[in-house]
């Protein structure tokens, strides 16, 4: 059975008109103006594989998600060493514009067997030609060789919290700072598309939006490593440096953080520092049960490929009467949400005031009765003085409060060793970082 395809402009001798014409595995069903009637002909399920004759510059790390999402591999042609780089880098597979037809027939059969191969939702006999409304989709064409690097060497900490102002920046910039101060390599991300307010934390007058800077340049297939630490903002304390790359400043420039643009950000991350740190937003509903349009923009999904891409993930909440069973609530939301996350969790604004005598014992007790079956890893004390030192400082509890009960639990938290899951997980040598000078 041949497979179907659509393609746009005309190459060099007519190689797609001569590919028509070849009887082989590929059958040419539609031949396209520009890249908007195209991607209009692959959502309605005509074709299984796009080739892009021209106009290969126009192509976007979320142009060939969205083609992915729907079984469709994508071949660009290009003579241009720069530009095959580029499409390399958002999943595409590229040709040169002189290829023989019997060769470009091969290059799309394959495309199309690694796209079925990464999901076998996207397989011929279970392929309907619509998205998954369930699928986060992810840039999957191309093949192996081609694909930017997912593992890389640095691991990412995905802090993620229920509604309700549980602790999660907080947390999530503290422990960039303590492993930091460990000599580690970080970059910490603001990746909340609600309330982003890392920048704020560290007194950082950034308008900019370094983490939507790198989605557009990864989009287009443009960040390399010197563009990303170009973008992130250093962070320098008398401990240790990392670098942050800032939140969105208003909370309607959400469509800037595109799942599949967030994903290479995080990769190239990973091959260019230690450790990734995400604050994360605290929303898991799925996009598509509140838009008919199962390919339009996702307001959670920086939020969802965060944690689907985290090697450890921490659950926080408050410790109180509201906070505890909206931590509940919310765990269970995760776990449909992610199910392959086993997060740790963390109880935040630990106080005798609002939980009774013996707070921890009170707390556990309760959890061991009445909560999930993930157990309780720590408790973070109520510190508010330290807290507000450091907020109105604009500076960190390694700086602000380096004696704190909160600032030491926080150390001792993410420096202790971790629950792995199915990647490994991040791992310190002491169990409280050591402050330098």
């Amino acid at each position: 059975m041949s497979i179907p395809v659509v393609t746009v402009g005309d190459s060099r001798e007519d190689l797609v008109g001569r590919l028509e014409r070849l009887h082989g595995p590929v059958s040419v069903v539609r031949r396209c103006n520009e890249l908007a009637e195209l991607l209009a002909a692959c959502q309605g399920g005509l074709a299984r594989a796009a080739v892009v004759a021209q106009g290969s510059e126009e192509l976007t790390a979320s142009l060939v998600d969205r083609l992915s999402a729907v079984g469709v591999a994508v071949v660009a042609l290009t003579d241009s060493p720069e530009e095959k780089a580029r499409l390399r880098g958002i999943g595409v597979a590229a040709e040169l514009t002189g290829v023989d037809a019997a060769s470009l027939a091969g290059r799309i059969t394959g495309a199309v067997a690694q796209l079925a191969g990464a999901d076998p939702r996207l397989r011929p006999e279970g392929n309907s030609g619509f998205a998954d409304p369930g699928q986060v989709p992810g840039t999957s064409g191309g093949t192996p060789a081609e694909r930017p690097d997912r593992a890389g060497a640095g691991q990412i900490i995905a802090v993620w919290g229920p509604t309700g102002s549980p602790g999660r920046t907080m947390l999530a910039a503290n422990m960039a700072a303590e492993l930091a101060a460990e000599g580690k390599s970080v970059l910490l991300v603001d990746a909340d598309s609600y309330g982003a307010s890392v920048a704020a934390m560290l007194g950082l007058l950034d308008e900019a939006a370094g983490l939507a800077q790198a989605c557009r340049l990864a989009d287009q297939g443009l960040l390399d490593p010197e563009a990303l630490l170009r973008i992130a903002a250093p962070v320098v304390t008398r401990a240790g440096t990392f670098r942050v790359l800032t939140g969105i400043t208003r909370a309607d420039r959400w469509t800037e953080l595109r799942a599949a643009a967030l994903s290479l950000v995080l990769a190239r991350a990973r091959q260019v520092v230690e450790v990734i740190v995400i604050d994360t937003g605290f929303c898991l509903e799925s996009d598509e049960e509140l838009s008919f349009d199962t390919m339009a923009p996702r307001r959670n999904a920086a939020t969802l490929r965060s944690l689907e891409l985290a090697d450890t993930v921490f659950a926080v909440g408050a410790a109180d009467s509201i906070g505890v069973p909206r931590l509940v609530r919310g765990l269970a939301e995760l776990d449909a949400a992610v199910p392959q996350v086993t997060p740790r969790v963390v109880l935040n604004k630990v106080r005798q005031s609002a939980v009774g005598r013996s707070p921890e014992r009170q707390l556990r007790d309760a959890w061991e009765r009445y909560g999930p079956t993930v157990p309780l890893c720590a408790f973070l004390p109520a510190d508010p003085v330290s807290s507000d030192a450091a907020l109105l400082s604009g500076s960190l509890l390694l700086e602000a409060a380096p004696d704190s009960p909160l600032r030491k639990g926080i150390a001792a938290l993410v420096c202790a060793p971790v629950q792995r899951n199915s990647r490994s997980s991040v791992f310190c040598s002491t169990a409280r970082p050591r402050v330098k000078g």
